[in-house]
């Protein structure tokens, strides 16, 4: 596990889509194609806008997401939305999208969404994530009842989450899913996530998920701080 300081938040989406970027080479030089899963929000669009202009071969890449509300995709707290409208354009207009909430069927039902995607589940080459300040990530909420069970099941995949904490209900990859990818990034920004992340990595703990999935890397796991 390696941890990079950057000055500012630009540096960060700079540093990040540069190495996004490379991983994504490197996994398309050894199976011919890579799956890049990748965290919603506001905070990824500084590196969404430098790496869809990065010199991948887009067109072998599959590009998916970590996690997202329950929603529809033009709602706009879709974070399907967020990345077609910050990612999938210029270059990277030539990748495949798998949304995890497809149409108004999947936002009534959601479980039919995970029952798509577990049917026609590919691992992700990279792994993009982020965190919150109560130290959740991906949608591993520390108040989520399903929290346990993404915790522990050996398969990777993905389930429902239902936090207390945040609205709408959230599709989310589980741990085994988070620690199987070859390359694994997560972004932390600001004085008091900072915070978060040191009490993270004294040890695994389910009150800050985040630390679990620290605790249990074994693969190419870096940290970008601003």
């Amino acid at each position: 596990m390696r941890d990079f300081e950057h000055a500012t938040l630009m540096d960060q989406a700079e540093a990040l889509a540069i190495s996004i970027g490379h991983a994504l080479d490197l996994a398309i030089r050894a199976n011919g194609w890579a799956v890049l899963a990748v965290s919603g929000g506001r905070s990824p669009v500084p590196m969404f806008e430098r790496l869809r202009y990065r010199p991948v071969r887009w067109e072998a890449v599959t590009v998916t997401l970590v996690d997202e509300r329950v929603v529809p995709p033009d709602h706009p707290d879709s974070n399907s939305g967020l990345v077609r409208a910050h990612l999938l354009r210029e270059a990277a207009a030539s990748a495949a999208f798998v949304p995890l909430i497809a149409d108004a069927a999947e936002v009534a039902d959601p479980e039919r969404a995970v029952a798509r995607l577990n049917q026609a589940y590919r691992q992700p080459d990279v792994i993009v994530l982020g965190m919150g300040e109560d130290g959740h990530t991906a949608s591993l909420f520390p108040d989520a009842p399903e929290l346990q069970a993404a915790l522990s099941d050996p398969t990777p995949g993905y389930l429902l989450t239902h936090p207390s904490s945040a609205p709408h209900v959230r599709v989310t990859l589980n741990l085994a899913a988070l620690l199987a990818a070859e390359r694994s990034f997560l972004a932390v920004a600001g004085a008091q996530k900072a915070k978060v992340l040191d009490r993270a990595r004294q040890g695994p703990t389910p009150a800050l998920p985040v630390s679990i999935v620290l605790a249990n890397q074994r693969r190419g796991f870096d940290i970008f701080r601003a």
